[in-house]
């Protein structure tokens, strides 16, 4: 047995909480991750997980085993990265985490520019609207967007997200337009409820900071829903540039309150801290920004 390849794949079932999900992630089939997992426990001569049939969890021993593996396989990360630095190849795996929109208009656009300088790497690019722990879903790096918590893990900004106020002509030939952020309170407004500030949305004029409690009868936690609310009349939006340029440059939607400066979001590539950044995961993170700099509808409105 390859007593090193078994205890990664016991690592990543524990981190992964999922014997089927570790089988995808390796391209090979559940029962052979299954066994050798059993021949591990067997040569320990003990069990390492209490399995059930809702969720795996680790025995003491087996507690005790996963801390020493983890420092085990960390050390011959380090020292294969000691002895390969600058002579590891760009090549293998690189699995990309992204909220849905982001992802789908500013990473899997420019996966074909990336893969042209770089074709021995594979991406597996995986977009949700949450959250994503990167350990937990084998994430080497995520895109976040939006001010981060101080979580400890290793983040590069790479670029900027501004935006706009946006409501659709429609909307405004039925509402007075607002001139003000406080005037936002008359109107229905639209949330994306995935940032942390949520309902409070901030401008700045004249080196003054204007924030305003908004309130209104719709929200989503997918921003391409949200632009789709704006489209049909349903109300006011703060929103990414991105997401509405090509609205903006056709009259489907108006930008409002351009006297005022929205906050802008910041965008950071994220990776564990647990692990070491692979010349691939350098790659592409140096790629997506140079990329985001030279993006149009990243650009703030002139």
């Amino acid at each position: 047995m390859d007593k090193l390849n078994a205890m990664a794949i016991f690592v990543r079932v524990i981190e992964r909480g999922s014997f089927s999900a570790v089988a995808r992630e390796m391209q090979t089939t559940q029962p052979t991750i299954s066994k050798v997992l059993r021949a591990l426990e067997t040569e320990l001569g003990g069990k390492l997980i209490a399995r059930s049939t809702r969720h795996l969890s680790l025995t003491d021993e087996g507690q005790r085993y996963y801390s020493h593996c983890r420092e085990i396989l960390a050390a011959v990360d380090a020292a294969e990265h000691s002895f390969q630095t600058g002579k590891e190849t760009i090549a293998g795996p690189l699995r990309i985490g992204s909220s849905v929109s982001f992802g789908r208009l500013h990473i899997a656009s420019r996966l074909h520019g990336f893969l042209q300088q770089y074709p021995d790497v594979h991406i597996d690019l995986q977009l949700y609207d949450h959250l994503q722990d990167l350990v937990s879903e084998g994430l080497d790096v995520t895109l976040r967007i939006g001010e981060l918590p101080d979580s400890g893990l290793i983040a590069r900004q790479i670029g900027t997200t501004h935006r706009v106020t946006v409501a659709s002509p429609a909307y405004i030939a039925r509402h007075c337009a607002p001139h003000t952020p406080q005037d936002l309170t008359q109107h229905n407004c639209l949330l994306f409820n995935l940032l942390s500030s949520q309902n409070q949305w901030i401008y700045e004029k004249d080196a003054k900071r204007h924030a305003v409690r908004i309130t209104g009868n719709a929200q989503s936690n997918n921003s391409e829903a949200v632009r789709e609310m704006v489209l049909t009349g349903l109300g006011i939006a703060l929103s990414p540039l991105w997401l509405f340029a090509d609205d903006l440059k056709a009259g489907r939607v108006v930008a409002l309150l351009q006297d005022y400066t929205p906050q802008s979001l910041p965008i950071h590539a994220v990776s564990a801290p647990n692990r070491r950044q692979s010349a691939r995961v350098k790659a592409f993170v140096d790629y997506l920004a140079d990329a985001l700099a030279n993006a149009p509808e990243l650009q703030p409105i002139r």
